[in-house]
């Protein structure tokens, strides 16, 4: 949504550099043209050496002719001309640029105190709008990245900042990227870097996570005792429909446990005598 948004850009640029190609240098600063050209016709075999500038391939000039945009806008990339005297030169780097948010202390909806930084990568579509429009773009885009981050976190609570990361980068590129409009700026990504909690909010969630997983396996080992205790009882009510059953699993016991080879000494006890007493 922000890219078609911003695909209207160019569109919009149009108006804003006509309106600065209408200004008119006047009487006197066709003299001072007319002055610098002479100079360069007069002092030719040097007049190059001072004429003529080149910008790679990623930059953008802006040439302002007496304090106003020259005629055709941003020149470059490549080689241009320009008068000297007359001429200032404002070479725009139109390269993606990114910078980290530094740390900001935030007060959360829920009154938790919070660091969070973020980093902002952005670039300038439009060479003259960031020279006309804003005295240090990079700066400028910056200060507002550190504003608009407060801003929007101080409307989160602590769980929204810390599951929403990537729906707050979202509306924070928004915010700037329309906000920077103005200045030639695009807005490519934001990203929330980190959530740095205080110290003694840590160990109380620590405490809390802790006892949500002992009262987990608490519960988890009271479900075992239910699952085993209705497991014995149908054992038992196997064993008593069978009288025999019971002599065979004294059997096996006595079996396991002289496989352990260990010096318990056992006396085994008559079945039916076990259940004379257990008649009485």
């Amino acid at each position: 949504m922000v890219d078609a948004e911003k695909g209207a850009g160019p569109s919009n640029a149009g108006p804003k550099m006509n309106q600065y190609e209408e200004q008119d240098v006047g009487f006197c600063g066709g003299i001072l043209i007319a002055i610098s050209i002479l100079m360069c016709i007069v002092f030719f075999p040097l007049a190059p050496f001072f004429i003529i500038k080149v910008v790679a391939q990623y930059e953008k000039a802006v040439i302002l002719r007496l304090g106003c945009i020259r005629k055709g806008g941003a020149a470059g990339p490549g080689l241009f001309f320009f008068l000297p005297c007359v001429d200032e030169i404002h070479v725009v780097d139109m390269r993606t640029v990114s910078f980290d948010v530094p740390p900001q202390e935030i007060l959360t909806k829920d009154s938790v105190t919070v660091t969070v930084d973020a980093v902002v990568y952005f670039r300038i579509q439009d060479a003259v709008s960031s020279v006309c429009n804003v005295d240090n773009v990079k700066t400028a885009t910056r200060l507002l990245a550190q504003t608009t981050l407060r801003n929007m976190l101080g409307t989160k609570s602590l769980s929204e900042i810390l599951s929403e990361r990537e729906e707050i980068s979202n509306s924070m590129q928004h915010i700037l990227d329309k906000a920077t409009d103005p200045w030639g700026v695009l807005v490519e990504r934001v990203e929330v870097k980190d959530v740095r909690l205080p110290q003694n909010l840590q160990r109380a969630m620590a405490a809390e996570a802790e006892a949500h997983r002992d009262a987990k396996a608490k519960v988890i080992a009271a479900e075992g005792e239910l699952n085993a205790s209705k497991a014995l009882k149908e054992a038992a009510d196997v064993i008593a429909e069978s009288p025999s059953a019971l002599q065979l699993r004294y059997l096996q016991t006595l079996s396991a446990i002289a496989a352990e080879r260990n010096s318990t000494i056992l006396f085994p006890m008559p079945i039916d005598m076990m259940k004379a007493f257990a008649e009485k």
